[in-house]
């Protein structure tokens, strides 16, 4: 069992961020409910690696009853993940005063793109604009060129769900002793600042052009941290960064060390990269493998996410797996003793209702009425 084996958390129905710590959270053992307002998912839903592990329940909760329903749900979990903007939850009569009466031990996390105050509080927005705010986005492009949206890793996952999930299982920790709960603002325009850290470490000791993309050490302005086209059109990544990586680098991909010795002597990048991108082209992107695949120049290549499951590095540790017949990631981090674990596939809106209420102590009756009244919904399915 997980590290987070009986801590139970209700995930109200969202996209991205949330559910992404929902599902880190299920992961790692915690019991997670999410709570559908609708028996319709989303087409880009129906097949959800983030919807793992979790038992899922379909509420009417623009009905009394069914904000009732929640309330109670709540009263036995050890934690909210709301994924809606700021206030939608105070108007359906569930904010943080209302449920802590009900909980006071309750993790109410929120995570929105710019968090719960703030000029731009209420204001719809997406990763892309997030990033864009923190100087995240400024940094990514080529010189000469308009920045390059990084999926959608910075802001809704690294500097969101990511966020989210660490703050809840702080809040838990803490609650251990205090035997309080409290509210969790998680921003994911403050989690993409978070991830600047380092990039404003080196503006700050004068080793990062803020004004300028593709100029630097880490935005594929130095020549050895970049990628290189092959003879058979596929890409591979260097990041040779430190003077002994450096060197074997050069010496294994033909340069003489000698006439580039100063990594550092930024006049004669563009040189390097000029020769580095011919010899490059030379060989095949798995002709490059062999030559420098495991060895201290920090090479790997540039994989699809299709090719990439098959890696051997991947194969070995188990890095994917495959849950409702599609490939995903598999739980992370590993742990020596409580070893994380995916219980089941996505489950269909509402198959769990019946067994969520029941285990949180309503009776047949009480859930016949909720069936009949349609605040309950769903088919159930067979566990």
């Amino acid at each position: 069992m997980g590290p987070l084996n009986g801590i139970t958390v209700i995930e109200l129905g969202g996209i991205g961020p949330g559910p992404m710590a929902g599902m880190m959270l299920a992961d790692m053992g915690a019991e997670v409910v999410r709570v559908e307002r609708s028996l319709e998912l989303p087409r880009f839903q129906r097949k959800d690696a983030s919807f793992r592990g979790k038992k899922s329940i379909v509420l009417d909760l623009k009905r009394a009853a069914g904000v009732e329903v929640l309330l109670r749900l709540l009263a036995r979990a050890d934690a909210l993940i709301d994924p809606y903007r700021p206030g939608v939850l105070e108007r359906l009569g569930l904010g943080p005063d209302v449920c802590l009466a009900r909980n006071p031990r309750l993790i109410y996390g929120r995570i929105t793109g710019w968090g719960q105050h703030g000029p731009l509080a209420n204001s719809a927005g997406h990763d892309i604009n997030y990033i864009a705010l923190t100087g995240a986005l400024f940094g990514v492009g080529r010189a000469g060129e308009g920045p390059v949206p990084p999926l959608n890793l910075a802001g809704d996952m690294g500097g969101g769900g990511m966020l989210l999930a660490f703050g809840i299982v702080c809040a838990l920790l803490e609650a251990r002793s205090s035997g309080k709960g409290q509210v969790i603002d998680a921003a994911m325009v403050d989690g993409a600042a978070q991830l600047m850290w380092m990039i404003h470490s080196l503006h700050a000791a004068g080793m990062w052009d803020a004004e300028r993309r593709g100029a630097n050490l880490l935005d594929g302005g130095a020549p050895f941290y970049d990628t290189y086209e092959t003879a058979d059109g596929r890409h591979i990544a260097i990041g040779a960064l430190e003077p002994h990586f450096y060197g074997e680098l050069l010496t294994r991909i033909g340069i003489d060390r000698s006439r580039f010795e100063n990594p550092d002597d930024r006049s004669r990048w563009p040189e390097l990269r000029v020769e580095l991108a011919r010899l490059v082209k030379t060989r095949s992107r798995d002709e490059w493998c062999k030559v420098l695949e495991g060895t201290d120049a920090c090479f790997a290549p540039v994989l699809s996410i299709v090719e990439a499951p098959e890696h051997a590095h991947h194969r070995a540790r188990n890095t994917y797996t495959r849950v409702d017949g599609f490939t995903q990631p598999a739980p992370a981090p590993r742990f020596s003793r409580t070893a994380p674990e995916i219980r089941h596939g996505q489950r269909a809106p509402g198959a769990d209702g019946e067994d969520v209420l029941a285990n949180a102590g309503f009776t047949r009756e009480e859930i016949g009425k909720l069936r009949d009244a349609n605040v309950l919904q769903g088919v159930r399915e067979p566990t």
